[in-house]
C-alpha cells in the first residue's frame, strides 16, 4: 500500500461519523444551552470589535480578532470551497454553512474559555489556548500535550505550511508565469522577515492586509453576483437540494452522494474557519479583555466572516457562473468563475492577489500557533533553542510546498486538522458547565440582575 492509499484510509477514519458527530453535535449543544448565542448576541459581538483595550494582554480585541482571521481567512475560502463542490456538488455549500452557524457557539466557547484559563510564561508573555484550559481546567496534562502534538502537525503539515504555498505557487504561475522556485524563495524570506517579531508584528501586518483584503475580495464577488442577479435564488436552490439528493455526473463533475457533500462540506468547513480546532483561542488568549465572555464572543464573529460571508461568496460565483461542473479545479476553477462573471484578465488578476495575500497572512498566523504549541510542549527541556529548531524547520516546509501534490496536500491537511480537533472538543465538553456559568454571570450583571448561577448539570 503507497503512502497516498494510505493515508486516504487514515483521513476516512479520523473524518468518519465519529468525529463529524463530535463536531456538530457540540456545536448544536452549545447552540441550544446558550440559547442561540451566535444569533441573539452577534450585534454586541460585532459591536466590541473595536472596544478599548481593558486588561492584561499582548493585543487588543481586534488584533487578536485579525490575527485568528488571518489564519482561517486563506485557501479555504477561494481554493477549499471550489474542491469541495467539485467533490461534493453544490450541496457541500450548505453543509459549511450548517457547520459555521453551529461553529459560531463552538467558537465562542472554546475563545472564553482560553482567555480564562490563560497564564504567562517565562518570558511574561501571554500564553493560553487549549492545551492551558485541557490542563488548567481539566487537570488533563497528556490530552493537552497531545492537542499541542497535533498542533504542531496542522502547523507544518496542514493549513500552516503545505496547503497555502502551494496555492499561492500556483496562481501566481497561471497569471504571471512565475516559476515555483521564485515563488519559493521570496515567500521564504517575506515569512521569517515576518515571523522573527514575534506576535505583534504578525498583528500588525493581520489588521492591515486582512480587513482590506477581504473587503476587496467580497466587493469583487459582489460584483459578478449582481451581473448575475437572476441566477442567484435558482442558485440557492440548487445547493438546498443537492445538499439532500445525490448528483449526477455533468461535464467535468463526477457526481455526488448526499454522504459525500456531507464529509466534504465539513471538512471544508472546519478548514477554512476552524471552529472547534483549536487554534484561534491561541490568539484569542493574547486579547487585553477582563471578560472571557467579551472575548469569546468578538473570537465568534470570525466564524461568521470566513464561512457565512466570504465562503458563501465564493460558492455563489462558482455555482451561478457554471464552471463548477467544468473540468478546472482548486484556485483555477475560482478564476474562470471570476473570468466568466468580468472578464479574463479581472478575473485572473482579482483571485491571484486574494489568494497571495490571504495564503500568506495564514501562514503567518500558523507560525505563531505552531510554534506557542511547540513551546508548551519543549519550553521546559530546550527553552529559546528550542524556538530556533521550530522556526527553521517551518521555513523549511515553506520552501517546500510548492512542490508537493494538491490531492495530497489536501488530504495531509484534513487528516491533521481532524487530529487536531478530537482533543480539543473533549475539552470543550469537558468544561462545558464553565461555558454556562461564565455566561450567564456575565450578562446577569451587564443586565443588572443578581446572578443565580448554579453549577450545571448536564
Amino acid at each position: 500500500m503507497n503512502f497516498h492509499a494510505l493515508l486516504s484510509d487514515v483521513n476516512a477514519i479520523v473524518w468518519g461519523p465519529i468525529t463529524l458527530c463530535l463536531l456538530v453535535g457540540t456545536g448544536v449543544y452549545l447552540t441550544a444551552r446558550l440559547k442561540l448565542i451566535q444569533v441573539f448576541k452577534l450585534p454586541l459581538a460585532l459591536s466590541l470589535l473595536f472596544k478599548p483595550a481593558s486588561g492584561k494582554g499582548d493585543l487588543t480585541s481586534f488584533a487578536a480578532l485579525c490575527t485568528a482571521l488571518s489564519a482561517t481567512i486563506g485557501t479555504g475560502n477561494i481554493v477549499g470551497v471550489a474542491t469541495a463542490i467539485k467533490i461534493g456538488g453544490p450541496g457541500a455549500l450548505f453543509w459549511m454553512w450548517l457547520a459555521a452557524f453551529f461553529g459560531m457557539a463552538t467558537k465562542y466557547a472554546e475563545c472564553m474559555l482560553a482567555v480564562k484559563y490563560r497564564t504567562t510564561d517565562a518570558k511574561g508573555n501571554v500564553a493560553g489556548g487549549p492545551m492551558y484550559y485541557i490542563e488548567r481546567g481539566m487537570g488533563l496534562k497528556w490530552l493537552a500535550k497531545i492537542f499541542a502534538i497535533f498542533g504542531v502537525g496542522v502547523a507544518f503539515f496542514g493549513i500552516g505550511t503545505f496547503a497555502q504555498v502551494n496555492a499561492i505557487s500556483d496562481a501566481l504561475t497561471i497569471a504571471f508565469e512565475i516559476p515555483s522556485w521564485v515563488t519559493a524563495i521570496v515567500l521564504t524570506t517575506l515569512v521569517a522577515t515576518v515571523t522573527i517579531g514575534g506576535v505583534t508584528r504578525i498583528a500588525n501586518v493581520a489588521k492591515k492586509v486582512v480587513p482590506t483584503m477581504a473587503l476587496c475580495y467580497v466587493i469583487a464577488c459582489l460584483w459578478i453576483l449582481t451581473s448575475f442577479a437572476d441566477q442567484i435564488i435558482p442558485a440557492l436552490q440548487l445547493v438546498i437540494h443537492s445538499a439532500f439528493t445525490p448528483i449526477s455526473a455533468a461535464g467535468g463533475f463526477l457526481g455526488a452522494t448526499v454522504a459525500q457533500a456531507i464529509q466534504i462540506g465539513i471538512a471544508r468547513g472546519v478548514f477554512s474557519n476552524e471552529s472547534g480546532l483549536g487554534s484561534a483561542p491561541i490568539a484569542a488568549a493574547t486579547a487585553k479583555v477582563k471578560q472571557p465572555v467579551e472575548q469569546g464572543l468578538v473570537s465568534m464573529t470570525g466564524t461568521f466572516f470566513d464561512t457565512i460571508l466570504i465562503c458563501t461568496m465564493t460558492g455563489l460565483v462558482l455555482i451561478i457562473t457554471g464552471v463548477w461542473n467544468g473540468d478546472t479545479a482548486g484556485a483555477a476553477m475560482t478564476s474562470a468563475a471570476f473570468a466568466a462573471g468580468s472578464s479574463a484578465m479581472v478575473g485572473q488578476y482579482v483571485v491571484t492577489i486574494a489568494l497571495v495575500c490571504f495564503a500568506f497572512t495564514t501562514i503567518l498566523g500558523w507560525h505563531y500557533y505552531g510554534e506557542r504549541c511547540w513551546n508548551y510542549l519543549t519550553q521546559q527541556r530546550l527553552g529559546e533553542h528550542g524556538i530556533k529548531i521550530y522556526q527553521f524547520t517551518f521555513l523549511l516546509l515553506i520552501a517546500m510546498g510548492a512542490f508537493i501534490q494538491l490531492d495530497l496536500i489536501w488530504l495531509l491537511a484534513d487528516t491533521v486538522n481532524g487530529l487536531m480537533a478530537i482533543p480539543n472538543l473533549i475539552a470543550i465538553i469537558g468544561l462545558r458547565h464553565v461555558v454556562l456559568k461564565e455566561t450567564q454571570s456575565y450578562f446577569d450583571k451587564k443586565c443588572g440582575r443578581v446572578s443565580t448561577v448554579v453549577p450545571a448539570k448536564f
